[in-house]
């Protein structure tokens, strides 16, 4: 086949250029003097929103000139690469890969994009020009039938500015968007992202062709939320509270599916047990649309959507979630096998004790909690110890349920913290005594000198606006001080008999029977840590912790809140006394 020239012609005047092309048929213009080329084509065609591509309009539009423009050129039109609903500020659009994929493949499928405009292509100065080298590379050139130039600098720069301009146009749409959608929601209603789970959109009122719209509860869907919130918090029967990863497996097994009906993951769980919008707050412009780039909280708006979860259990979920993360505690001390597990330390080197075994000559496996880093780095790091498992287990809950969860033994650590705290509580009253006098006298002291300036008695001068401005000073720190202590105090709460006697009672079965996490979670709302030694064991808590524990117990009893019996989580170090022994 003979090898020709190809002449590749924009306009009736101007040569762009000149490659080599094999079997390219040609044709002459109505005058002869220029040969116009039959070169192949291809056309990319763009809308931004799929509400545009819904209408049905623009598309239709950009085809039929594109054609046109290609007939009248003699260049064949052989694909068309259409993109509803995608913005041109970056390049994350499936059409627009598999187009320039193709276009740069190796056997030159095409000559020529075709586009209506620039900003078909690219809103991005920057990525318009990478692409646009990207093929010309390839021997591939793009054409705007609207924006018609050539490759010598001044056109070149032109389409440049051209781009800029595009671009320009693009941020300024994006923020006047932004701020009608800011106000949509600061009005109440929805912009339209994504419908939590447990939800319904519904119409609200018509402003023109616009549909306002409002976050309701689905019936149906929130029975799932509340279920996910109760089995987190308090489980099943005697099971105790359960985890995300077994939340999921039931959810899925039961046929539970998500918005989308896709089965659940740990992941979407996660998110929907810390999503807020459960307890009636959604947050809109919460992350940068493109980069998911978290944004300042004072950017946040808070919109009040129906609350499905009550603010407290939210709260104790939250709590739990903290103390469960991998990264604080490891989750083989939350609900491994192992009761004692993140609680048995070492009394000399206040290291974990964890599991060792043995096998005796007759085949039997032996159990023991063993210092760890004596098993770690030898008798230099610790001198170690080792005691059966079985033995201190026992030992532990023994000694709980004999010495501690007695209704006497309870009664008698409250009315402790309580004579503790009427005696701080009487410190403080003094002080807020103290302090209400300083603020008192700093006022008095103002008055007296305002009414002698309003009767002309003293001249306002620098020397009584230093000393105004002094007494001020004083009246503001005495009153922030008091602000500060009336926060801090805790009110006094009278028990009644009945709750710590249920209590007792609850705590004493709980931690005996059922299984190992189960009795874990209530070890751990009541001790911080038990101190293996070689002739003691010591079982440390904090008494103002388990008034708390009561207290809460007694809560959800009054309030029917939940069907089983609280338990508060802690994380490591989350006591802050270390020096009481049960």
């Amino acid at each position: 086949m003979a090898l020709c020239s190809c002449y590749f012609i924009n306009n009736d005047s101007m040569l762009l250029e000149r490659t080599p092309r094999m079997g390219v048929a040609s044709r002459m213009t109505a005058d002869g003097a220029e040969p116009l080329m039959s070169f192949r084509a291809c056309a990319y065609l763009r809308v931004s929103t799929g509400r545009q591509a819904e209408s049905d309009l623009s598309i239709p539009d950009q085809r039929k000139q594109v054609a046109g423009f290609c007939q009248a050129k003699g260049w064949s039109l052989l694909a068309e690469y259409v993109e509803p609903g995608a913005s041109a500020t970056d390049d994350a659009r499936p059409e627009f890969q598999r187009m320039i994929e193709r276009a740069t493949d190796s056997d030159r499928p095409f000559d020529i994009i075709v586009v209506h405009s620039y900003s078909r292509f690219f809103r991005d100065s920057f990525g318009l020009e990478m692409y646009i080298r990207r093929l010309a590379k390839a021997g591939v050139r793009l054409v705007s039938i609207t924006q018609e130039l050539g490759d010598d600098p001044a056109q070149v720069m032109m389409r440049q500015v051209i781009a800029l301009f595009d671009e320009y146009q693009s941020r300024e749409n994006a923020k006047h968007v932004l701020r009608a959608m800011k106000e949509n929601a600061r009005q109440g209603f929805y912009n339209g992202s994504p419908v939590p789970l447990g939800y319904r959109t519904e119409e609200i009122e018509k402003r023109g062709a616009r549909i306002k719209k409002q976050l309701a509860i689905d019936p149906v869907e929130a029975e799932i939320i509340r279920m996910i919130f109760r089995l987190y918090q308090h489980g099943e029967a005697a099971s105790g509270p359960l985890g995300i990863k077994e939340i999921t497996k039931r959810l899925n097994a039961a046929g539970h599916r998500t918005k989308r009906g896709a089965r659940f993951g740990v992941g979407t769980l996660h998110g929907i047990l810390t999503n807020p919008v459960y307890v009636g707050e959604w947050t809109f412009n919460k992350r940068e649309s493109k980069t998911l780039r978290q944004k300042p909280a004072a950017e946040h708006i808070i919109v009040a959507v129906p609350p499905i979860i009550e603010r407290a259990t939210f709260d104790a979920v939250q709590a739990m979630l903290k103390a469960r993360n991998p990264r604080v505690e490891a989750p083989r001390v939350v609900t491994g096998p192992i009761l004692l597990t993140g609680l048995a330390v070492c009394a000399s080197c206040e290291g974990g004790m964890t599991l060792r075994t043995g096998t005796s000559r007759s085949g039997k496996v032996h159990r023991y909690y063993t210092c760890s880093a004596c098993a770690r780095s030898g008798k230099v790091a610790c001198k170690g110890r080792s005691i059966p498992m079985d033995k201190l287990d026992d030992l532990v809950v023994e000694h709980l349920s004999e010495r501690l969860l007695t209704t006497e033994r309870l009664t008698e650590l409250l009315a402790s913290i309580a004579h503790g705290r009427a005696e701080k509580a009487a410190e403080v009253d003094g002080r807020i005594i103290a302090l209400q006098r300083e603020a008192t006298d700093a006022e008095d002291k103002l008055k007296r000198l305002y009414r002698m300036v309003e009767d002309d008695i003293a001249k306002m001068d620098d020397i009584l606006k230093e000393r105004i401005a002094n007494l001020r000073l004083d009246r503001e720190r005495s009153q922030a001080a008091l602000d500060r202590i009336r926060a801090q105090m805790v009110p006094s709460q009278a028990i009644p008999p009945e709750i710590v006697e249920r209590f007792g009672r609850a705590m004493r079965e709980n931690i005996r029977t059922g299984e190992v996490p189960f009795r874990k979670a209530y070890l751990r709302s009541v001790i911080d840590r038990v101190e293996v030694d070689d002739a003691m064991i010591r079982i440390v808590g904090d008494a103002a912790t388990l008034e708390e524990v009561i207290v809460a117990q007694g809560s959800d009893t009054r309030n029917k809140a939940s069907s089983g019996f609280g338990v508060r989580r802690s994380v490591r170090k989350w006591r802050a006394r270390k020096d009481s022994n049960l």
